[in-house]
């Protein structure tokens, strides 16, 4: 396996898995299989793969450490970017369906609704990471500025289920809410956990 893992081919197969969700949203607008509100549905199904990649994210160094898979980590970058292109895609919906592209009125919007606002926040630290994703820009930045810059990712992570509660709160309905929040409070304890053991050593 970890030799399948350094090929090229794996790579490529890792972005097309990737691109999956996407090219199912687009057969589904295709063939006009959206449901009675395309809106939502599109709204909600970005916002879903976001947060699910995001899970697969934070889950690469876990793996990577309880596999002994260290060519895992050639992954992140692509999956983090992928990550980035699912929640433009979430915000693209939200900006084109839910506000006609009035940009003023997006301005006014954002700080109006406390979920919006989070997750606009999100959105946000994830531009910062992904514009400081390439060798370039660690080089500039600094190895520790850069790294402190992406465990940022943890703040999104915390953001991106609270967007997710506050949405579902007006249908009061937390049963997916629970499963995000569970995933990714086990990934931020083994995180922690393994701050806390090199810290004593």
């Amino acid at each position: 396996m970890r030799q399948w893992l350094r090929q090229p081919a794996a790579w490529w197969l890792m972005l097309l898995a990737g691109l999956l969700p996407l090219a199912w949203l687009v057969g589904l607008t295709v063939l006009d299989q959206l449901g009675a509100n395309p809106t939502e549905f599109l709204t909600r199904a970005t916002g879903d793969w976001t947060l699910r990649s995001l899970c697969v994210v934070l889950a690469v160094t876990p793996l990577r450490t309880a596999l002994a898979w260290p060519e895992l980590a050639r992954f992140r970058r692509l999956l983090g970017l992928l990550t980035y292109g699912y929640a433009m895609l979430h915000l693209a919906c939200y900006a084109l369906f839910d506000m006609g592209l009035d940009l003023a009125d997006i301005w006014v919007d954002i700080p109006k609704r406390p979920f919006i606002l989070v997750g606009f926040v999100a959105w946000l630290l994830l531009s910062a990471m992904a514009l400081t994703s390439f060798n370039r820009a660690i080089r500039a930045l600094g190895a520790r500025r850069w790294q402190m810059l992406h465990r940022s990712v943890y703040a999104v992570a915390v953001l991106a289920v609270l967007h997710f509660a506050w949405m579902r709160a007006g249908k009061n309905d937390f049963n997916e809410v629970f499963v995000y929040a569970a995933v990714l409070a086990l990934l931020l304890a083994w995180r922690l956990g393994r701050w806390a053991r090199q810290a004593r050593r």
